[in-house]
């Protein structure tokens, strides 16, 4: 690639991984569709965006782990019931028409907003539930079929898991977007890259930019979060889920 295109896909990434690291999820909105606007098939953009996500997570990681002690097992759980999933949905993807799966997942993922907007509380504090075997059985469910979808359609799944973390689990905003970044924006997207990478094609060449925009704009974005708290990360949240949905729904 030119140096110009570089420059360009570096501030697409950075703006888009600031967003996501601060409401927990949404970069494919803004990063997977300019892949595609600028050449790449729809498998090949997604396996690349896969790749680029990873650098979200570790870029958020260096900056929520200066702060947040987060329980060993529980990250362990998620890891568990999530990364089966995304392997699954990745797996299916490439052979699958997704027009209508978008339609549908931009419909839930405007809900998730509509639901947050409609619940002033919501997650403003921390309060575990559901920590006994069938909350556990319940909760493993959940992340699973997010997972998949996870897998398969990239755009805005970080945000179901936040809110399922939120609505299932009792977490408040702040320490939900620091398990999804870091476990879902490293591990299972990291699940998700090396699926797509051995079933389809990744464009190596585009990687250095987004790479470096996806660090620093986790880095910044998660830094955003920790200081603004949870009413100002509920809103993001808000925010990002109605434009992901709308953004799915429209195509």
């Amino acid at each position: 690639m030119h140096l110009a295109d570089q420059l360009l896909l570096f501030a697409i990434s950075l703006g888009a991984n600031i967003f996501s690291a601060f409401s927990g999820g949404g970069a494919g909105l803004i990063q997977l569709p300019a892949l595609i606007f600028l050449g790449l098939p729809f498998g090949v953009a997604l396996a690349t965006h896969k790749v680029a996500s990873v650098a979200l997570g570790v870029g958020a990681t260096l900056r929520h782990l200066r702060e947040d002690a987060l329980e060993r097992r529980f990250m362990l759980f998620i890891l568990g019931t999530g990364v089966p999933g995304v392997v699954l949905g990745a797996s299916v993807i490439l052979s699958v028409p997704d027009r209508s799966a978008e339609i549908a997942l931009g419909l839930l993922t405007c809900s998730l907003g509509i639901y947050s907007l409609f619940k002033p509380q919501l997650g403003q504090e921390h309060a575990p539930r559901h920590r006994d075997l069938p909350g556990y059985l319940g909760g493993g469910l959940g992340l699973f079929v997010i997972g998949a979808i996870n897998g398969s359609l990239t755009s805005g799944t970080g945000l179901f898991v936040t809110l399922w973390l939120i609505g299932w689990f009792g977490l408040d905003y702040r320490r939900a977007v620091t398990y999804v970044l870091i476990l879902v924006g490293m591990f299972w997207n990291g699940a998700g890259a090396i699926t797509l990478g051995l079933l389809g094609e990744i464009r190596w060449a585009w990687l250095p930019a987004l790479l470096a925009g996806s660090l620093i704009g986790g880095y910044l974005g998660a830094h955003l979060a920790i200081k603004k708290g949870n009413r100002w990360i509920k809103r993001g949240f808000e925010v990002v889920t109605l434009a992901v949905g709308i953004k799915l729904i429209l195509g």
